[in-house]
């Protein structure tokens, strides 16, 4: 069989870690067109159909998947080479492909990436907000932010933004006034709760706690929503209680707009993390990132 070319392989792998032509083109600067073509090249070459196309998605075949496989890691080789060649000028080239959820980006991001990218203007930054637990290595990122409790045993996780972070419960002055304030977390079953639905269709349940006695109050009310934005403001315009992290809500409790409920139940936690792929070869972009990240929280 004749050497298929690497170019090719390279794309065939991207399409596969993007799950389509679209993504996959765009990440490296070429037309879906084009990359569609080399790997109908590429299969030609080879005998045998790689990618199951449909209008919807595009998926590897057995034959691809196992391609892949065998693939995978001469491709994290050859990428390392080039990272190597980078790390040789000490400066970082290339695209660092971040996955993080909402909270994060932001309100930790923003203090973050324009110091980053000024240190290394070789470097571009793309963040996709996503508050669902993907699989960050095939969906192609390089790293992604989550939670403790979330994390995988495979992962390296390193610190990024507060350490200590909390869920706070508040409501109007308008919506106190009229319809009274709780004591007692299990006074919230008598009043309107404003609620949150993860995008996996999961309920956000209120947990507060206090002296080693935690309490599990399932949100039912007017609103429920997959949306901050629109829960804040529900809350400013007294529709009822919110239980959200702080950082939504901290301009409008200093400001008075909000008011602070059942504070000596607030539950507070470990802050997030970023994590990757254990991999003896890291990408610059990835490589600089971490260690800006560990000298952020040196100073």
């Amino acid at each position: 069989m004749r050497q298929p070319n690497l170019s090719y392989v390279a794309l065939f792998a991207a399409v596969v870690e993007a799950g389509g032509f679209r993504v996959a083109a765009h990440r490296r600067g070429l037309s879906a067109s084009s990359v569609s073509d080399s790997i109908r090249r590429l299969e030609a070459e080879l005998g045998v159909r790689l990618l199951n196309r449909t209008t919807r998605s595009v998926t590897p075949t057995e034959a691809g998947a196992r391609l892949l496989e065998r693939l995978r890691p001469a491709l994290d080789e050859i990428d390392a080479a080039f990272n190597d060649l980078d790390d040789s000028t000490q400066r970082p080239v290339g695209t660092l492909r971040l996955s993080v959820p909402v909270p994060t980006a932001r309100f930790v991001l923003p203090r973050l990436i324009p110091a980053f990218l000024e240190r290394y203007p070789g470097v571009s930054v793309e963040v996709a907000m996503d508050n669902a637990h993907i699989d960050i290595v095939a969906a192609g990122y390089d790293a992604g932010v989550r939670y403790e409790e979330s994390l995988a045993k495979d992962m390296i996780a390193v610190p990024i933004g507060p350490r200590r972070q909390r869920f706070v419960a508040a409501a109007s002055p308008g919506y106190l006034q009229t319809h009274g304030t709780p004591a007692h977390p299990s006074d919230l079953l008598g009043h309107r709760l404003i609620g949150h639905r993860f995008e996996t269709g999961k309920l956000g349940v209120w947990e507060f706690e206090r002296a080693g006695t935690t309490i599990r109050v399932p949100p039912q009310g007017p609103l429920l929503s997959s949306s901050h934005d629109l829960e804040v403001g529900a809350a400013l315009a007294g529709v009822g209680i919110i239980y959200t992290f702080e950082e939504h809500l901290r301009p409008a409790l200093d400001r008075g707009e909000l008011l602070p409920v059942l504070e000596d139940w607030w539950q507070a936690f470990e802050g997030p993390y970023l994590y990757y792929n254990d991999r003896r070869h890291m990408p610059s972009p990835l490589r600089a990132f971490v260690d800006f990240l560990k000298e952020t929280a040196a100073t």
